[in-house]
């Protein structure tokens, strides 16, 4: 149905047709928006647990603890509010478009990701880093040597299992962009 709709905006406006089909838009579309979907997951599931812990154990007083949860959870919960807003605002515009506006739309929105991916997420990845290490003198003084040792190889994996995924992303993204850039000059 979408796929027929592209199509049929695409013939009317004549010229030279693009080297890909509505299908194949559709189908890249749809494998980044589930990949977007899945960064979300993780990154709310991650928000969640410590969120949980902070309100269940740390919110007693104010201290440095309680700022690094704070730290951590804004920077999380920042990155899935951009996601999530990217993911409409992408969703919202892409079927009513002729093929050169929908182009043109699309390069607007990868230039757009391009400052989220190379300024936002680093200054979030930053911050959550940031507070997970003003949580580890607590975890230090609280928790036997051998729990804080897992602590810290659990948070430096987690931490570096989160910027793969980040990483991976953006990567994918970046391909895209540069397909439909080459695709946008074989068309004209």
């Amino acid at each position: 149905m979408e796929s027929d709709k592209l199509q049929e905006l695409w013939n009317q406006q004549g010229g030279k047709m693009p080297s890909f089909t509505p299908d194949d838009i559709l189908l890249k579309a749809k494998k980044q928006r589930k990949g977007q979907y899945i960064s979300i997951l993780v990154l709310m599931l991650t928000v969640v647990i410590l969120s949980v812990y902070a309100f269940l154990y740390a919110f007693n007083q104010w201290n440095s603890f309680n700022l690094g949860l704070l730290l951590m959870i804004s920077s999380l919960v920042l990155r899935v509010i951009i996601e999530l807003l990217s993911i409409y605002r992408k969703e919202s515009r892409l079927i009513a478009m002729d093929h050169n506006s929908y182009h043109a739309y699309l390069k607007k929105y990868y230039g757009i990701r391009r400052v989220i991916n190379y300024l936002i997420t680093p200054v979030c990845i930053i911050t959550y880093i940031i507070g997970y290490t003003l949580l580890l003198p607590y975890f230090k003084e609280y928790f036997s040597q051998g729990f804080y040792t897992y602590i810290q190889v659990s948070g430096a994996v987690s931490i570096g299992g989160i910027i793969v995924l980040i990483l991976y992303s953006i990567v994918k993204e970046e391909r895209l962009l540069k397909q439909l850039q080459s695709s946008k000059k074989k068309s004209k």
